[in-house]
């Protein structure tokens, strides 16, 4: 099953997991004893986070280690940048409000008759 990056980032735990494989690769004892639930829920997290294309997994001997693709993350990037114009400008007029500065409001067309 194929996921969606945002049900994977929706998740702290999961976004801990992000930010920890994001320095450096680690095995999954590794990324477990960073957090204080089950090994079987980290096992969870990982399977989703695998399964929307952020981490990956390579077997070395025994050892199992999570990487970090974050090229995922443009989707979320992309998705909010769309908000980015609009709340910037609700935003400085706020500022111009807070300054006592009067509001700028588009102008009306005049009607012709």
């Amino acid at each position: 099953m194929r996921r969606d990056v945002f049900q994977a980032i929706a998740d702290p735990t999961r976004r801990q997991i992000i930010g920890l494989l994001a320095n450096a690769s680690l095995n999954l004892n590794s990324i477990a004893d960073n957090f204080g639930i089950s090994r079987p829920a980290i096992s969870r997290h990982i399977r989703i986070l695998t399964e929307c294309g952020l981490i990956s997994i390579r077997q070395e001997g025994r050892q199992r280690y999570c990487s970090a693709d974050l090229k995922q993350l443009k989707t979320v990037a992309d998705w909010t940048a769309q908000y980015h114009a609009f709340w910037s400008g609700k935003l400085d007029e706020l500022e111009g409000f807070l300054a006592g500065k009067p509001a700028r409001t588009p102008r009306r067309k005049k009607q012709s008759e």
